[in-house]
């Protein structure tokens, strides 16, 4: 898969003009060079670890620079309580993300959740996302707030929102690195930052490609992001953001179960079937190519009582994905706004928010030819337009020293408007919602807190659900589309739990987070598959559904009297999402693992650290609503191992994944009713080292 010079140029054009900018103000302001070891907490993650204290739910504060491979989001998110990351192709493709089941029936998973930059929103304005564009390696942390604990005024869904804070030249003045590995895994970054008096600047660029694990599964990512911060006095700073990001990578898509013991690297098409003749993914090449541009501006003033935020972003998008039978070419362009307020008042404060964004897009569909891959007909062309206009209000209450009591409410105005330029009508649906939330928090002893919330949540349709697609492998001549009318899905939450620091010396901490929730649904958006694992369409479920479940975690240190100490790391996820009337009346929903757990242990010996790690789904996971018996994700457990040396600057480290070579399935296609011989399994990754080398400065 290659890219065409004039990509490779764009990011080189970026990169020199900003390194000049960078060159005058260094020259300006003669600054002395200033070591950064890359491991010391990040500005970023110290506000954000305050502000999470005043959440009364369950949150996560992931500080990715600390990890040493940050390739894909499953690096950057491992060992989390409440977040589980599911590969689907274990590349630069697109994980499963999943937080309480939000999204998690969209196929790939493009909703569900918020993500942010900075606090302004990186989805589209019909909520949707490229997951695989996000570049983990430039955040100095990654704030999640699940559930209804989510705190821009944009966000509304059950799944919440994951802030994502750039490296700043605060955080790093510079940064080089190579990693290599198992399956033709390549990569390289770089990055340079510089700081002045009211100005700081800083640039970051990568490079990533993989050959695949399995048949046809290679891709490439290539990012540059850059900011600069302007401070002045009274409390003012300004951050703007310039990013662009190139992904494309080719899809092995899903086999039957069987494969996935007999050979997991195959691919349909590798076999002699006739499935594998309808189906061949050599001959249909399916694939994905993403490119996006984004800018935004971000301005904060912050006094004694008084903090005031302002931002704005606009971002371009073009997409072609071809999933087999059709390819989706997508051109976007999102812009919004957004405005906070909080104010501080002896015991009461209060919190006002506006959010505004609208987005375009142009969305045609072609047919793909069975004999080499190729566009054929266009059967669908569609103007879209989402609109989303959000107000949040709110206050805490400070009744004693220890508690504090929360209660806002949230007022979304949305449009989704569709248009079928092949002159097949159109489809503008419009809703209303408000979303109440009450809170308290416990502070029962120093560092330890207690938190309870009660909470509603929705979540609009996208376009990927609006906007629907039916193709015949066999008969692509009689490709159509439709739209099709949704409800918005909508969700009241009970959440209790805590979390807390144990700290008895310099060496020694221990951080331990505990929540339980529970969540009744209504009109959960369900997609389905077809018999050869692509998507065919979106509904509501009339029946009711629900989701409950435990999010545990635990991690710390534990020195010994050699003057060494263990580092270990513990997440735990239970997930019993069920429906609960129609027609699949207590069955399982398809989609969630029921549990999934995550640890790791390393002996840290003065510059090195080392030791193993557990990747562990214990229960087996229906993938179809049915709960169809014998077709269901079996249980594994995959042992890694760490070995990393961080020394004056330096980091050197050794990777080691799937150490016993199991067979097992990461993922699969959801439907409504499996059958068995069915293609829709996806085989993870078997055995694979990686290694890396960085440097900063």
């Amino acid at each position: 898969m290659t890219m065409p010079s004039r990509c490779r140029l764009l990011p080189c054009m970026l990169a020199l003009a900003l390194t000049g900018a960078l060159h005058a103000e260094t020259s300006a302001t003669k600054l002395p060079v200033v070591k950064v070891t890359g491991t010391a907490p990040s500005k970023s993650a110290e506000r954000e670890r305050v502000r999470l204290a005043h959440v009364p739910g369950g949150t996560n504060l992931i500080e990715p620079q600390r990890q040493p491979r940050l390739a894909t989001l499953r690096d950057a998110l491992d060992y989390q309580p409440g977040i589980v990351v599911q590969d689907f192709f274990g590349g630069l493709d697109q994980p499963r993300l999943n937080i309480r089941g939000s999204g998690i029936q969209s196929n790939p998973l493009s909703r569900g959740v918020l993500l942010l930059e900075d606090g302004l929103p990186l989805n589209e304005a019909d909520g949707s996302f490229v997951i695989g564009l996000l570049e983990p390696r430039n955040s100095s942390a990654i704030s999640v707030r699940r559930g209804a604990n989510a705190i821009s005024p944009g966000a509304s869904t059950l799944g919440g929102e994951l802030d994502f804070h750039p490296l700043t030249a605060a955080d790093e003045h510079g940064r080089f690195g190579v990693e290599t590995g198992s399956d033709g895994r390549r990569a390289t970054q770089a990055a340079l930052g510089v700081e002045g008096h009211t100005l700081d600047a800083h640039i970051a660029a990568s490079r990533d490609r993989y050959d695949g694990y399995r048949h046809h599964a290679d891709g490439e990512r290539s990012s540059v992001q850059a900011n600069v911060g302007l401070h002045l006095p009274d409390g003012f700073e300004n951050r703007t953001y310039l990013d662009w990001a190139r992904l494309a990578f080719h899809i092995p898509f899903v086999v039957p179960k069987n494969r996935v013991d007999t050979d997991p690297r195959s691919v349909m098409g590798d076999g002699d079937t006739p499935q594998d003749a309808l189906l061949d993914v050599y001959r249909r090449n399916p694939r994905r190519a993403t490119r996006q541009w984004r800018l935004a501006d971000r301005a904060d003033w912050q006094g004694e009582s008084l903090h005031q935020s302002v931002g704005a972003y606009w971002q371009n998008t073009d997409d072609l994905f071809n999933n087999e039978t059709n390819y989706t070419v997508t051109h976007g362009q999102t812009h919004g706004a957004q405005w906070q307020m909080d104010v501080h008042a002896g015991e009461l404060g209060y919190h006002l928010g506006l959010a505004w964004s609208r987005g375009v897009m142009d969305r045609a569909f072609y047919a793909t030819s069975p004999q080499n891959g190729q566009r054929l007909q266009r059967f669908g062309d569609f103007a879209l337009v989402a609109r989303n206009s959000n107000a949040v209000a709110g206050m805490n209450w400070h009744p004693a020293d220890a508690w504090m009591l929360l209660a806002d409410t949230q007022w979304s105005d949305i449009e989704r408007d569709a248009q079928d330029r092949m002159g097949r009508g159109m489809l503008n649906q419009h809703w209303h919602y408000m979303t109440p939330r009450l809170g308290a928090i416990w502070v029962f002893a120093p560092q330890q807190r207690l938190y309870a919330n009660l909470s509603r949540s929705h979540e609009a349709p996208t376009f990927w659900e609006i906007v629907s697609a039916t193709v015949a492998p066999n008969n692509p001549m009689a490709a159509d589309t439709e739209l099709i009318r949704l409800d918005m899905q909508k969700a009241t939450t009970l959440e209790l739990g805590g979390e807390g620091r144990l700290t008895s010396g310099t060496d020694d901490n221990l951080h331990w987070s505990l929540s339980v929730y529970r969540s009744r649904v209504s009109n959960e958006l369900i997609a389905t598959t077809d018999a050869y694992g692509i998507k065919v369409g979106t509904y509501n479920y009339a029946g009711g559904t629900r989701h409950q479940g435990v999010e545990a975690g635990v991690d710390g240190s534990l020195p010994l009297v050699t003057g060494n100490a263990f580092d270990y790391r513990l997440a735990w996820t239970y997930s019993d999402f069920r429906f609960l009337g129609g027609i699949y009346a207590g069955n399982r929903i398809a989609g969630i693992p029921k549990q999934m757990l995550s640890a790791e242990l390393l002996y840290r010996i003065g510059h090195w650290h080392l030791g193993p790690n557990l990747h562990w789904m214990p229960t087996s996971t229906p993938i179809d609503h049915a709960n169809t018996p014998g077709l269901r994700q079996d249980p594994y457990a995959l042992l890694g191992m760490r070995i990393e040396y961080r020394g004056d600057g330096w980091r050197a480290w050794l990777l080691g994944e799937n150490l016993t070579d199991r067979h097992y399935a990461s993922s699969y296609v959801i439907s409504n009713r499996a059958t068995p011989g069915q293609p829709a399994f996806l085989p993870g990754n078997g055995r694979g080292i990686s290694l890396g080398l960085d440097y900063r400065f």
